[in-house]
């Protein structure tokens, strides 16, 4: 494989890190779901740098940003856009809606109506939308990083599980170590880090990233390996659903993409264990005595990876 991929995800990853300082893993996961054409859930306390993150990523790879903050009052319209009537056309002009962007932040988006959340679902599951019977395509690469707050419950609206199945990776940020902050907070002593921020790869370079994601080998033991862990959560006795068809697509698509983001072109047994706490967290429905017996989605996906057999070096 050409070193090229390589060089251009470790540049996008070490200037991302510029301004999201000492979160290099979350880095490469939000990048892992752009290269498999998923879309993620960022869910964390507030100030954690979710927006931030996400800006800094559509700044590095030079795309169009888009930004919906999501209130209870936003109406489907404001996502997808609306046609308005111009009378000196005498025509109905379409205005498109963030939802157009390349990247779109849709930032606390538990904190809108059900109908307005789906207004998301067709873009992120057929990459376009369709308004007023007409169907229009997304741009290439469209790219969705939704985030929501888990400790504020009044006046939000959880999200349904057909929209958490079109997220591919869920990721908590988490806090920053003590030297990290004094890190952060000496970057932002004099002026905004992301000012700095320059772009590093090109749209066509970006894509051919894409491309080269979908051509990595995995091997039908490793396939095999995803079934057989995607199985064990259907079968798991603490878990009333458990992995889509579509889940086990994306578990294999993101296992591709971040082997090539870890200069391989090959997936590896390590990179689809590292990858499953953040793709089945979010699809799991726990039964009720789950709870009672104070288990949680992260507690079981460890039993699942302990007990289902990892695939050998074949000979």
């Amino acid at each position: 494989m050409s070193i090229e991929p390589s060089i251009k995800i470790n540049e996008i990853i070490n200037e991302v890190e510029k301004v999201i300082v000492g979160k290099r893993h979350v880095v490469k996961l939000s990048l892992t779901a752009l290269l498999a054409g998923g879309h993620v859930l960022l869910e964390d306390v507030p100030g954690v740098g979710k927006t931030m993150m996400v800006r800094t990523l559509a700044k590095t790879i030079g795309v169009s940003f888009k930004r919906i903050q999501f209130t209870p009052d936003l109406l489907p319209a404001d996502v997808t856009g609306v046609s308005i009537f111009n009378p000196e056309t005498r025509e109905f002009e379409f205005r498109p809606g963030p939802v157009m962007g390349n990247i779109v932040l849709a930032d606390e988006i538990n904190r809108t109506a059900p109908r307005t959340q789906a207004a998301l679902l067709e873009g992120m599951a057929e990459n376009s939308v369709t308004v007023d019977g007409i169907t229009r395509k997304l741009a290439d690469p469209f790219f969705v990083m939704a985030t929501q707050n888990p400790i504020e419950y009044e006046g939000t609206y959880a999200l349904p599980e057909a929209q958490l199945d079109r997220f591919l990776l869920k990721i908590n940020i988490g806090y920053p170590t003590v030297e990290e902050e004094m890190q952060l907070l000496t970057l932002k002593q004099y002026q905004d880090p992301l000012d700095q921020t320059k772009q590093v790869v090109t749209l066509e370079e970006l894509l051919n990233l894409k491309s080269k994601a979908k051509q990595v080998f995995i091997d039908d033991v490793l396939k095999n390996y995803i079934i057989r862990l995607v199985d064990a959560s259907r079968k798991h006795p603490s878990v009333s659903l458990g992995i889509s068809p579509r889940g086990s697509l994306a578990f294999m698509q993101a296992a591709q993409a971040f082997a090539l983001i870890e200069g391989r072109d090959y997936v590896i047994p390590d990179d689809i264990q590292y990858l499953a706490p953040y793709i089945f967290t979010h699809r799991l429905i726990l039964k009720s005595e789950a709870y009672y017996n104070e288990e949680t989605a992260e507690s079981i996906i460890a039993s699942i990876l302990k007990n289902t057999s990892v695939p050998v070096e074949k000979r």
